[in-house]
């Protein structure tokens, strides 16, 4: 993966992510909807085979690149907790 920042402004940032899918994506976006901090995220594929993916937040005024790792590290515990449950259950 390779991402690159497209623009940034106090509660905007667009973030394109080379190499990535809508699996990805949505899965952020998802999460950054989520969050109270956030007034709306989006992404955009112009041509789905051909272009990567654009990430746009706009927040209440919180750093979005901030708010882009929170949502992140929750990803990160999520995967880790899902480690450690399928390793117990295929222990068992």
């Amino acid at each position: 993966m390779e991402l690159n920042i497209l623009n940034k402004t106090n509660n905007e940032l667009e973030v394109e992510l080379r190499g990535e899918t809508h699996t990805l994506l949505n899965l952020l976006k998802d999460l950054l909807i989520k969050d109270e901090r956030v007034v709306t995220a989006f992404y955009d594929m112009k041509y789905v085979s051909i272009s990567d993916p654009v990430l746009y937040i706009k927040t209440d005024g919180a750093d979005p690149i901030l708010v882009l790792k929170d949502v992140v590290a929750i990803i990160v515990s999520e995967c880790d907790e899902f480690i450690d449950v399928f390793s117990k259950a295929a222990n068992a």
